[in-house]
């Protein structure tokens, strides 16, 4: 019995997989287990950060293997506290919560948010505001906070107080919020990942902050697939010019080992106390030596200049493509609207000619390795260009 045929039998078939059974990767190159190398534009999803077995990342996690592996929440780690100072001096936050996936860093803001309301103004002022066209998680709470349809069919009933308006309408936004005195957070991402790699308007950011503002209600970033230095700055509200009450992090903050990660201001630092939640192994020790790897070479001096130039020089080559509609995204978080073809099929038959990429509703999404070089761009960019010919 193959790989594929195996796997089939045995493995729940809840994602639709291309024919390939990757086996090992060193750098920006995954290798199949017949030995066909494939350039990644798509890193795990936005998750192998410095793409693959990096060999300080990989030296950190098998030191951490080899020391302790796993502890419960009842005790303390050195790494855990190592990366958790770390973390949050690099993004100005009070404290974090961890645990292993970005579903999970969402609960954790979505109570927390649902909280700091009850502690403040007892109960009934629950309702969370998020957007049409957003993804925030497969659990049933996030599942509830997604303001798509597509991914609701089945699973009802869904869990309460969520609201949605549309991405970037100021005046839908100003109406809920002064109809309703239910709200007690806003949770937008800066770019909608999943729902087409769209950037959100700066005035309409500006809108939220001004409203939540004034009528103290929360705002919750999910920086779940845009943080640790993906949009070319380390979050991607800097690019925005303020900062969030609550931020979620998940994906490529440990490098391809599940974390997930929920910043709190001064603001709400003190909500979650002793009981409020937990997560068995969030904050795990070779997790967060994973992480504090990453984030040794995100904040190298000139890394995000450089993840900067290399979005500006992908932007070029695709530009020079006819079929290239046009490209929307910040730094190594791109999304490309093609003119004739289907993404779907230049996924597929990019895979075959050796490059790795994504789709994101019908754009191609390219979320490369943030180390990625100039030469593997070049590299892939031949590769997609004879397809779109």
């Amino acid at each position: 019995m193959s790989t594929i045929e195996k796997f089939n039998e045995h493995v729940m078939q809840t994602y639709g997989r291309l024919p390939i059974v990757l086996e090992k990767g060193k750098g920006r190159e995954a290798v199949d287990e017949n030995g066909k190398e494939y350039i990644d534009f798509g890193s795990g999803i936005g998750t192998n950060s410095l793409g693959y077995c990096d060999e300080k990342w990989a030296d950190a996690v098998c030191a951490q293997v080899r020391s302790i592996q796993h502890t419960s929440n009842y005790f303390y780690t050195k790494v855990q506290a190592d990366f958790a100072e770390r973390l949050c001096a690099v993004t100005g936050y009070k404290n974090v919560f961890f645990g292993n996936s970005g579903a999970e860093a969402n609960e954790c803001a979505i109570k927390l948010a649902r909280k700091y309301s009850f502690d403040k103004y007892g109960k009934g002022r629950h309702t969370i505001v998020t957007l049409v066209n957003s993804f925030h998680g497969r659990t049933i709470a996030t599942l509830s906070a997604t303001g798509q349809e597509v991914f609701h069919n089945y699973f009802f009933p869904f869990v309460e107080g969520f609201v949605n308006v549309p991405a970037n309408d100021i005046e839908a936004l100003r109406k809920l919020i002064s109809e309703d005195k239910t709200i007690c957070a806003v949770m937008f991402e800066f770019v909608q990942g999943e729902g087409g790699v769209n950037p959100l308007d700066k005035a309409f950011v500006e809108e939220i902050f001004r409203l939540c503002g004034e009528n103290d209600i929360l705002t919750v970033a999910d920086e779940v697939q845009t943080g640790v230095g993906r949009t070319g700055t380390f979050l991607a509200s800097e690019q925005y010019g303020i900062k969030p009450d609550i931020t979620s992090l998940a994906k490529g903050i440990a490098g391809g080992v599940p974390m997930g990660a929920c910043l709190a201001s001064e603001k709400c630092a003190d909500v979650l106390v002793k009981g409020t939640h937990g997560s068995t192994f969030g904050g795990n020790p070779i997790a967060c030596a994973g992480a504090n790897a990453v984030l040794d070479r995100v904040t190298e001096n000139g890394f995000l200049e450089d993840v900067m130039k290399k979005s500006e020089y992908f932007k070029k080559k695709l530009a020079e493509i006819p079929e290239v509609e046009g490209v929307d995204g910040l730094g190594l978080m791109l999304g490309v609207r093609l003119k004739t073809k289907k993404a779907g099929d230049i996924l597929t038959a990019a895979a075959e000619k050796g490059l790795l990429i994504l789709t994101a509703k019908e754009k191609l999404r390219f979320l490369p390795p943030l180390t990625i070089t100039y030469e593997e761009i070049d590299k892939g960019m031949e590769i997609l260009t004879e397809l779109l010919k």
